[in-house]
């Protein structure tokens, strides 16, 4: 079984792991994300020390927080690019890896990478066409689109579009450096902080701050249902680990829908057309060793 090195690069912390699969992770090691070179460089000192005890590597896979390039053929291939986490922007990850490790490498964003192990393994067993969706520190979407990982120019930005915003019923400003009261300007986790003055965690469970959370992510909801048409959403990160806002955010969807996309996934089985991730918080992490066996199932098909 071909040995594959994960990282699940997020803007807060780092985790990486080593396996041949979802019920085989030999070690994994979690650890704060801080300048570049400290934290690639702990990466790497893993994966070594982990090769000294179960052979070498045959690929790693590289989910990451972004914006990113994940266009091979680009000059910028691997780079971290235009990311608002200090010291990241213009970043070459791969090409780090790679001087350590010369195996192949795959790289993409951290929710196509999760959309990926759901699609291998989890809740998106069997689909062609579905969104993974995580609301934590940021908010990002991946998607799979006829079978394949979508990308396009770069690759999706779902946490970046707008939404409608009442500024009576919320004054908050939002927090997106780019955007202000975008999606994950308002809906993410540091904006639930900022606006009700805690953490999503620590407040109770029939507190306005969940409405309002269901509002905006019905919201986004209803736009990629109506332009990707996904037979099924995946909800993860830290604040949908909250069990009332499943609920909330089910029912608001259908709200904005108003009827409009008639099929029972919509209408009688919305139970199990918005649901948590198959593979829990591993989604993540298991979602870099999968571009890692795709990466090197890619160059063990070229001629």
């Amino acid at each position: 079984m071909a040995l594959i090195g994960g990282i699940e690069a997020g803007g807060t912390k780092f985790v990486c792991a080593v396996s041949t699969g979802p019920d085989d992770l030999r070690a994994e090691v979690r650890f704060p994300t801080t300048t570049p070179a400290e934290t690639i460089g702990r990466a790497v000192q893993f994966f070594r020390a982990q090769e000294e005890r179960w052979g070498p590597l045959t690929a790693v896979g590289i989910a990451a927080f972004g914006p990113l390039d994940p266009e091979p053929a680009s000059p910028t291939y691997g780079f971290i690019t235009t990311t608002p986490k200090p010291g990241w922007a213009n970043v070459d990850f791969v090409g780090g890896m790679q001087q350590a490790f010369p195996v192949p490498i795959g790289f993409d964003t951290d929710v196509n990478g999760a959309a990926l192990a759901e699609w291998r393994w989890g809740a998106a067993q069997g689909l062609d066409t579905f969104i993974y969706l995580t609301v934590g520190t940021g908010i990002g979407g991946g998607a799979m689109v006829n079978g394949r990982l979508l990308h396009g120019l770069i690759h999706p930005e779902m946490g970046h579009i707008g939404l409608a915003h009442d500024w009576l019923k919320d004054p908050y400003a939002g927090r997106c450096p780019y955007h202000g009261d975008c999606l994950e300007g308002m809906a993410a986790g540091p904006a639930i902080g900022e606006r009700w003055g805690v953490s999503a965690a620590e407040l109770p469970p029939d507190h306005p701050a969940w409405e309002l959370e269901a509002d905006y992510l019905a919201q986004a909801l209803r736009a990629f249902i109506c332009i990707l048409s996904p037979q099924r959403i995946i909800m993860g990160g830290g604040v949908m680990e909250q069990p009332q806002l499943f609920p909330l955010l089910r029912h608001k969807t259908q709200t904005y829908l108003n009827g409009y996309v008639q099929h029972p996934a919509i209408l009688t089985e919305i139970a199990q057309y918005i649901v948590p991730p198959g593979l829990g918080n591993r989604a993540g992490v298991l979602g870099a060793i999968a571009l890692g066996q795709q990466a090197l199932t890619t160059v063990n098909r070229e001629p």
